[in-house]
């Protein structure tokens, strides 16, 4: 992972770069109740900054959570290329409390780097990660199961307000999402609106989650800054 953030600074500041691609840079934080992620609550309240740069189809990314209660951290990378609806990525994952070292990559990291392929088509989105290196999960005998997961998404507008509605499944047997086989493991609506508050306008977003394996049900909001 740092060899590919290496590369992608090393792209992003080539002097060969067109002069008509611009380098753009943003930074941001949300404010989540609960932190969900693909079937599974993972924290509670919880602050979420992001910092990327973005270089034509190119872009690098950190993003974190820290929550409100308790001493979980949760700290990612992410390169990735889209061209045209076309994505490939690479997400080195961390999650630990503040006394786990980060540059542990011994046999018992907490790391784990998935790799994303998508597509979008427009009306619809399709996804598929995989965990590839560090703690990728086992199957029911106990042997690596390289987890992965599928999701088919679609955006919408309805009432004046931007949707999406999300599935994601497991294809096998994993304890990283404690299915054993195929199985569904996230059905998700998300509703996005801009709130005006005086001369400020805030995006602000909620979220109902499923998770039919578990049978357990999130409902989350949050604030972008």
């Amino acid at each position: 992972m740092i060899f590919l953030a290496a590369t992608a600074m090393a792209a992003l500041f080539s002097p060969d770069a067109k002069a008509g691609e611009p380098l753009k840079a943003d930074f941001g934080t949300d404010l989540v109740s609960t932190y969900v992620w693909r079937g599974q609550k993972l924290d509670g309240a919880a602050i979420q900054p992001t910092l990327g740069l973005e270089w034509g189809g190119l872009s690098l990314s950190a993003w974190g959570s820290t929550g409100f209660v308790g001493d979980s951290r949760e700290l990612d990378f992410t390169l990735s290329y889209s061209i045209g609806g076309f994505t490939v990525g690479l997400t080195d994952y961390w999650c630990a409390d503040s006394e786990t070292k980060y540059f542990d990559f011994t046999a018992e990291t907490p790391h784990v780097a998935e790799l994303n392929l998508g597509y979008d088509f427009g009306p619809v989105a399709l996804n598929w990660y995989t965990n590839c290196i560090g703690a990728v999960g086992c199957n029911m005998e106990g042997k690596k199961a390289y987890s992965s997961y599928i999701e088919v998404s679609a955006p919408f507008s309805l009432g004046g307000i931007d949707w999406s509605a999300a599935v994601g499944a497991t294809p096998w047997a994993t304890d990283y999402y404690g299915s054993e086989g195929f199985a569904v493991v996230c059905a998700s609506l998300t509703a996005t609106k801009e709130l005006t508050f005086g001369s400020t306008t805030l995006p602000v977003f909620a979220q109902l989650m499923a998770n039919p394996r578990t049978e357990r049900m999130f409902f989350s909001v949050g604030v972008s800054f």
